[in-house]
């Protein structure tokens, strides 16, 4: 299921804004965490490990949700809601260097924990904005 972005959103997911994204503890709290990410105009695309404990939630629950808040006008905002779809190896850590260089350090380098790297693919199934 892929759920239609708002066009007049669609820039806080394509430009280089933070977001916010959550993930669902053992205990059946929510974590959330700042994170780089990349919106392939169909799912969204993070760079993680396997050895934190975000990994670790999604593997024992695939709900996710992302919000993203307008940097220009605070009281903007889209939330995405979806799941883990996949979960791609990224041992060189190649997605992590470009995001970084999305979020504006043209020098990035793979950082020391590549070989746990992967990327986690996220579905977008459900959208609320303000």
């Amino acid at each position: 299921m892929s759920a239609d972005i708002p066009l007049d959103y669609l820039p806080l997911l394509t430009e280089a804004n933070y977001g916010h994204l959550g993930t669902v503890r053992p205990d059946n709290t929510v974590q959330v965490n700042p994170m780089w990410f990349e919106f392939d105009g169909e799912n969204i695309r993070f760079t993680h490990t396997t050895k934190r404990a975000k990994f670790r939630n999604l593997q024992a629950n695939p709900s996710m949700s992302l919000s993203v808040i307008d940097p220009q006008n605070p009281f903007r905002y889209l939330e995405v809601r979806g799941a883990l779809l996949d979960v791609l190896p990224d041992p060189a850590g190649e997605f992590y260097v470009r995001l970084g260089r999305r979020y504006g350090n043209a020098q990035q380098q793979p950082p020391a924990d590549s070989p746990d790297r992967v990327i986690l693919v996220m579905s977008v199934e459900k959208t609320t904005k303000q």
